[in-house]
């Protein structure tokens, strides 16, 4: 029978192995390296989203908005694989981080005896999942296999509206993807990111915050909204995440102007991850 934690909530070798991970200084620091990698995916999300906007879809103006599309633009540059390592084991560490943090329930390097229930440890293992996911992908384009997140979220979505159960699913994937996107709209309208960092900083990082979760949740309810739309529809190529969120949008009336704001707004959200790098709490 294994051994538990006074709180009951987790086997005892499960805390240690968190608690020990918690005092890794090089992990920690590794796990910051991970926020400064997703700020540069989002930026370089957001410049394609701007070459869309100014460009259009056509030559020179491809790519897919979302990140694979930003690991595709690493990778055709000098030295893009060893950025796509370095990449990879950030979000690895950062994922590994947030493992800590559902095992211990509470940022690790803020350790309390507090046991907290068990639906406040499913936040930081879903961000571990996505760090985790998106190393991978970060690996496979550095070994020159990466395939795009609208390619796979098609050809997966097509399978799965061969049958009711799997549109059940397809629509419960939509609905809490554009649930995320709803908590992200509401975390920057509140300004409850502030919660997430320590020191000292100027109001224009509350402002980028603000600007950049709006943003991102807008662009995720729309994807979460599509996936529903596309189910209904038996249209696969309506399912295939942020890329279709945000080329819909650039089809809608004013749909220039629509991608110059989404493509702002990402990137505000690139830049707040720079700053989490740095104040964020640990």
């Amino acid at each position: 029978m294994a051994v538990r934690t006074p709180g009951g909530s987790m086997p005892r070798s499960l805390h240690g192995a968190a608690d020990r991970a918690a005092d890794s200084n090089a992990l920690e620091k590794l796990a910051r390296v991970g926020f400064a990698a997703s700020g540069v995916l989002h930026l370089l999300v957001a410049y394609i989203i701007a070459k869309l906007a100014f460009v259009g879809g056509g030559a020179g103006g491809g790519g897919n908005a979302d990140q694979s599309g930003a690991l595709a633009t690493v990778a055709g540059q000098t030295g893009g694989a060893v950025m796509l390592w370095v990449i990879a084991a950030g979000l690895v560490a950062l994922g590994l981080w947030y493992v800590a943090e559902a095992v211990l329930g509470s940022k690790p390097k803020e350790r309390s005896n507090e046991d907290k229930p068990a639906w406040k440890r499913v936040k930081p293992l879903g961000l571990a999942i996505v760090n985790f996911a998106l190393a991978f992908s970060a690996a496979r384009y550095a070994m020159g296999s990466g395939q795009s997140n609208a390619q796979q979220n098609a050809g997966w979505s097509a399978q799965l509206m061969q049958s009711t159960g799997g549109k059940a699913l397809l629509i419960a994937i939509g609905i809490g993807v554009a649930a995320v996107g709803a908590y992200h709209i509401y975390k920057g309208a509140s300004e409850k990111f502030l919660d997430e960092l320590r020191g000292s900083y100027g109001k224009s990082v509350t402002v980028i915050g603000v600007t950049g979760y709006a943003a991102k949740g807008l662009v995720l309810a729309g994807a979460g909204l599509l996936v529903i739309l596309a189910t209904v529809q038996a249209d696969p190529t309506k399912a295939t995440g942020l890329d279709a969120a945000v080329k819909t949008l650039g089809q809608a009336p004013f749909g220039k102007f629509l991608l110059i704001a989404a493509a702002v707004g990402i990137a505000a959200f690139g830049l707040y991850s720079f700053v989490r790098s740095r104040y964020g709490r640990m």
